[in-house]
């Protein structure tokens, strides 16, 4: 199990891959963009990009309107 922090609050999981743990918070919707320890992912990197213990992960949705 990791200790990481997602969009600033502190979760556990036993989640293998970025990917998995912005899927299961309902993250993954509509446009969204991640950053991992400060640096931005491309989404099709997220499947490969393994869970570390202390792991900062930011998600941003992307909202229209003008």
């Amino acid at each position: 199990m990791s200790l990481i922090s997602v969009n600033g609050k502190t979760l556990q999981t036993t989640h293998q891959t970025v990917q998995l743990v912005v899927n299961e918070l309902g993250l993954s919707t509509g446009r969204y963009a991640v950053e991992v320890n400060g640096d931005l992912v491309p989404k099709s990197e997220l499947g490969q990009l393994r869970i570390v213990d202390g792991m900062t992960i930011e998600v941003v949705q992307a909202v229209g309107g003008g």
